[in-house]
């Protein structure tokens, strides 16, 4: 049996509003349909608990965080992140992230893990946005490093969005390197500056973006010489998806996986993956998308 292990909790989909239920569906259904197809039985999905607040304050600002806490984010800060601030959000927020740390264990031991959810790449050390409040992968590499569990670590950011929030938590942060690979003319439109970011036009297809990343990736990695790898998956470069601008199949975002995972075998680097946006009109594409990463890395790792 694979000993892939998976955070997954059923807070992942219940407590958003109502014009967020649709593409929060995903995270029950990944891992319904990983257990229907035998990829994973129940013990590789493990519960995340809650977070110290220690380790969020290695990111996030303590005032920043106590308005999260005490539901005091002003009118304005909670309309940036998408939706109204609740108790149930932010725990919500605070178990993602601490699924991603407990992910960073189970990588160090198996080569990769992964959250079902995560990648909450927009919230940066003072603010929340686009659906973000805590930033999942900045704060386990913060932890990793606090922690002397990592030395030089990689951020790569392959959703079609920049990821604004951790360019700007380690933009003075010499040994976290964030490469984002994203949409030019998509959102965030106001753009932080990452250690290198790569704008891609609108209808950027399979062959043009494949490419690139093959060329990128490799030399990155021989330069930097990362011993930890967070993965953001993002499968809104497909070309179904309403928000992405972009022209992806799933066989081209399939093979994006395949280009970091074995760069990651190659040069045992664990990664801790977690899974960003999608949002095509049908539920069935960002599912079997998503699905493809889970059932990809099950293959090449174990």
């Amino acid at each position: 049996m694979t000993n892939l292990k998976i955070a997954y909790d059923p807070i992942y989909a219940h407590p958003l509003p109502e014009g967020h239920r649709f593409p929060m569906l995903k995270y029950e259904l990944i891992p319904e349909q990983l257990l229907h197809e035998g990829v994973i039985k129940p013990e590789n999905l493990f519960s995340p608990g809650m977070l110290d607040v220690g380790t969020i304050l290695l990111t996030h600002d303590k005032s920043y965080w106590h308005q999260l806490r005490d539901l005091t984010l002003p009118p304005k800060e909670q309309r940036r992140t998408g939706f109204p601030l609740s108790a149930k959000l932010v725990e919500r927020e605070i178990r993602i992230a601490r699924g991603t740390i407990e992910g960073c264990h189970y990588a160090k031991e198996s080569g990769i893990a992964f959250n079902v959810a995560g990648g909450t790449h927009h919230a940066g050390t003072n603010w929340g946005e686009g659906f973000c409040l805590l930033n999942d992968q900045a704060i386990a590499a913060n932890y990793l490093l606090n922690n002397k569990l990592a030395h030089s670590i990689l951020i790569i950011d392959l959703d079609v969005h920049q990821g604004n929030g951790t360019a700007q938590i380690f933009e003075n942060n010499p040994v976290v390197f964030t490469f984002s690979m994203h949409g030019a003319n998509n959102f965030p439109f106001r753009k932080e500056r990452s250690d290198l970011d790569l704008a891609l036009a609108d209808g950027t297809g399979d062959a043009a973006y494949l490419a690139l990343l093959k060329e990128t990736l490799p030399r990155l990695i021989s330069q930097r010489k990362p011993d930890f790898i967070f993965y953001l998956a993002g499968v809104d470069i497909l070309a179904s998806d309403k928000l992405g601008k972009m022209a992806l199949t799933k066989n081209g975002c399939k093979e994006r996986d395949r280009i970091v995972f074995e760069q990651c075998l190659m040069h045992k680097i664990p990664v801790q993956v977690s899974m960003g946006g999608g949002y095509s009109p049908d539920i069935k594409d960002i599912v079997e998308a998503h699905c493809n990463t889970f059932r990809l890395a099950d293959e090449l790792f174990f």
